[in-house]
């Protein structure tokens, strides 16, 4: 059975502050056929003082002079919003998620409603609120950008020490876009192998190749951001896929896990019916009387319908024939 890949349609802040956008949103990743959309919620006075700039990308998205403050407070939706975005997920049928970046936002998702927890990378030292997110009893899902093997160790430590067992770490790279040498995907790997845990990737790249490549390298959750239209502003557009784009990595996903496949080396039941025709056969070089010596002169190797098989020849060279043979006719037992 194919091994399915969680995949996230990473709306994040890309509604711009607003229902509609938001709602339209949910449409355009249910057409993608991934499994789950997912927001952020935060009340902006308790996850940021009003002085802190903008990161480096969202200068350089935005192109404008603001507090990171400002532009969060600009993006933020409100409880009721969210009430609604769940509401319209559970009508036509999508997973809904949202990333809490505070307390009482994480309180509000859990009383509507969350399969788990999603934990961005700004959290990963944030061991007060870690520690709250575990006392909720949900599985949780850890993006690790900005942070080293010791970082993303301690904080699954802190995680486990608070009582949950079900988590799952997913590598990232928090810039947008992320060029292709700073990806690191072998990391994922590195995460699996000192924790043992699920393991994902966290997507920031330009086009779909990384997250496929995650998948075929053993991720089981893929998070992608995507936007209806890169050129609308603000911080996440220009790195987000589009609809078609996102249906694309979807795709290829899916194609990807059914290559995969069981890891069992073996012909399928398609190479069975080929090898018939393809896989060589030992036959007569020459005419060959019975009781005479099969050699490497009186025989030979060719594709054939029938036939014993070549790998037979040190055991059938040097034996005397059983039978007689006309030239191309397959040797006997």
């Amino acid at each position: 059975m194919t091994k399915k890949t969680y995949i996230i349609a990473e709306a994040g802040v890309n509604h711009n502050g607003k229902l509609d956008l938001a709602l339209k949103l949910c449409d355009a990743a249910k057409e993608s056929a991934v499994d789950a959309i997912k927001f952020q919620t935060w009340k902006t006075e308790l996850i940021i003082s009003k002085n802190t700039e903008m990161a480096e990308y969202q200068k350089k998205n935005l192109q404008i002079e603001e507090s990171q403050y400002d532009m969060l407070k600009k993006l933020e939706l409100s409880y009721n919003d969210f009430k609604v975005i769940k509401k319209y997920c559970d009508d036509i049928g999508i997973q809904f998620l949202s990333t809490a970046d505070e307390p009482e936002s994480l309180d509000f998702l859990c009383d509507l409603g969350m399969p788990f927890i999603k934990l961005g990378s700004g959290d990963i030292n944030n061991v007060p609120f870690l520690r709250y997110t575990a006392s909720k009893g949900l599985p949780i899902i850890l993006s690790t950008g900005m942070s080293n093997m010791k970082d993303v160790s301690f904080a699954y430590d802190i995680l486990k020490e608070a009582g949950v067992s079900d988590i799952s770490i997913l590598h990232c790279t928090t810039n947008y876009p992320c060029p292709m040498n700073e990806v690191n995907l072998k990391a994922m790997l590195t995460i699996k192998e000192a924790l043992k845990c699920k393991i994902g990737y966290s997507d920031h790249t330009l086009g779909v190749e990384v997250p496929v490549a995650a998948v075929a390298l053993g991720a089981e959750i893929i998070e992608k951001h995507f936007t209806l239209d890169k050129k609308m502003e603000g911080p996440d557009h220009s790195a987000s896929l589009e609809p078609e784009e996102l249906k694309d990595m979807v795709l290829k996903i899916r194609n990807i896990e059914q290559a995969l496949g069981n890891g069992v080396k073996e012909p399928n039941e398609s190479e069975k019916n080929i090898s018939k025709v393809v896989l060589k056969v030992i036959l007569a070089k020459t005419n060959i009387k019975k009781g005479e010596k099969l050699t490497e002169k009186n025989l030979i190797i060719k594709r054939a319908e029938q036939g014993l098989s070549a790998v037979y020849w040190d055991l059938i060279v040097g034996t005397e024939a059983k039978h007689d043979y006309k030239i191309d006719e397959p040797i006997r037992i």
